[in-house]
């Protein structure tokens, strides 16, 4: 397909057409065509049609993603690498991660179960069978909810069919416990309805444990995940944390689900393809955590980042802020103490993957309003401001991964002006729930070429 430029077009000559090969890289195809400017300002548009096939030498990846919209590439991902760090927040209020966090406490993990499943061995039917199992979930009607939990509890549903008697034992195991853990607060009356098996599976692992990591640990090996993949929660912790926001107009929101997709009730299932919702008063300003616990709701309080966070975003090869919900799902793990001067001391790629939608959150946003709203959240410019950090948006960011044909203007003269100037239109397809989103092999291959772009120009300067 052909080339396309956002921006000024130089003339084209064969001679600007190199073919890379990238030494440290030898999962990349020799014979794949790039075209590059000798002006390192031009904005670049490539199509990809192919993925590389998997090697042993992998490149490592860190992930800061919420638990929706990046999971539809996670499953392409490990065609190209299962070296990757998925970092999510552990603020989600809604559905029935919010009627747990309500009656046993601790930190959401809806999210977390999601990106699980996603890496979920599917190789064996008995795979097949255990992911068929956790990603499961009951009726909306509460009474049929119940009686359908009670059935998979005492182990007599049809959804145990194909799971061996080892793995029917350990994972039956922290069902009962969570059972016996939500029978324990006879002052609260817990509700299944549009209950996940796997968010009750992992709170019976946390609660046994006292140990999120540990619930993950366990979840990963039911589910059998690469040992080289990780699921790591911004916030390693088993109190209770909500996210609140400050509007430019002085509201303060309390609740992900509240700022991002309002619901008449906690049990309300929770759209998140849905762009009916109304409008914000103003925009958002910034995100941060708040207390969950005494009198005071309103307290804002300041966790620390999961030490195994900080330890990967040192050694990975990219640093990715995937697609999705901006303030509620990418920017809750840029905000800690530790983020913002890790990521801007690497040299690295650092790539955004632009929205292909408009949402409730990013409301008239172009391109370089993304980039300035992670720029703020990793120097937290409005918190703290013994905290705060003053590194330049090129210092987070410097590629910009756009979905042909989206919504999103590319203002590439703000972006310039932000010190962006590598932005690459990938191919797009249209979803009929969440409108224009990334071809996945599109989207793997534009990353391909950008690490090994980068790795080889950093050898070339070495030599």
């Amino acid at each position: 397909m052909a080339d396309s430029w956002l921006g000024p077009c130089p003339s084209r000559s064969p001679s600007l057409i190199l073919t890379l090969s990238f030494p440290q890289f030898p999962w990349r195809s020799h014979s794949m065509s790039t075209l590059r400017s000798q002006n390192p300002k031009h904005f670049r548009c490539y199509s990809f049609s192919s993925i590389p096939n998997p090697s042993p030498v992998m490149p490592s990846l860190l992930v800061f993603s919420g638990g929706t919209a990046f999971n539809g590439v996670v499953e392409e991902l490990k065609n190209f690498t299962t070296r990757v760090a998925h970092v999510l927040p552990v603020s989600d209020d809604g559905g029935s991660t919010a009627e747990i966090v309500r009656v046993l406490g601790g930190p959401a993990v809806g999210d977390i179960r999601s990106r699980c499943l996603r890496l979920a061995d599917k190789s064996s039917s008995e795979a097949v069978a255990v992911r068929r199992l956790l990603g499961h979930r009951l009726p909306l009607d509460s009474r049929q909810a119940k009686s359908e939990w009670y059935d998979i509890v005492e182990g007599e549903h049809s959804l145990w069919t194909g799971v061996s008697k080892p793995y029917r034992e350990t994972i039956r195991a922290f069902l009962v416990y969570f059972q016996n853990q939500i029978l324990r607060r006879s002052d609260e009356s817990f509700c299944f309805s549009n209950g996940s098996i796997g968010n009750f599976f992992f709170a019976g692992a946390r609660t046994f444990f006292q140990s999120l990591d540990a619930a993950i640990f366990l979840f990963s090996r039911v589910s059998d995940i690469p040992s080289e993949s990780l699921v790591l929660p911004v916030i390693s912790t088993n109190d209770r944390l909500t996210l609140g926001c400050e509007l430019w107009d002085g509201t303060i929101i309390r609740g992900q689900n509240e700022i991002s997709h309002p619901t008449k009730g906690y049990m309300e299932p929770v759209n998140k393809e849905s762009s009916s919702f109304p409008a914000l008063p103003s925009r958002i300003k910034r995100v941060f955590y708040m207390s969950s616990e005494g009198q005071n709701l309103l307290h804002e309080v300041f966790p620390a980042a999961n030490p195994s966070v900080l330890d990967q975003l040192r050694n990975v090869d990219c640093v990715v802020y995937a697609m999705g919900s901006l303030f509620t799902s990418i920017c809750p793990s840029l905000v800690l103490i530790g983020i913002g001067e890790i990521i801007s001391s690497r040299s690295c790629p650092k790539v955004l993957l632009l929205n292909g939608t408009r949402d409730r959150e990013t409301s008239g946003f172009s391109a370089s309003c993304f980039v300035t709203a992670i720029t703020d959240a990793l120097n937290r410019t409005y918190g703290n401001p013994h905290n705060c950090l003053a590194n330049l948006p090129s210092q987070y960011i410097n590629t910009v991964l756009v979905p042909k044909g989206g919504e999103i203007p590319i203002d590439v003269q703000h972006l310039a002006a932000q010190g962006i100037f590598n932005v690459i239109v990938v191919d797009s397809i249209h979803d009929p729930k969440a409108g224009v989103v990334f071809d996945t092999k599109s989207l793997i291959q534009a990353l391909v070429d950008v690490i090994g772009r980068y790795t080889s120009t950093n050898l070339t300067a070495v030599v």
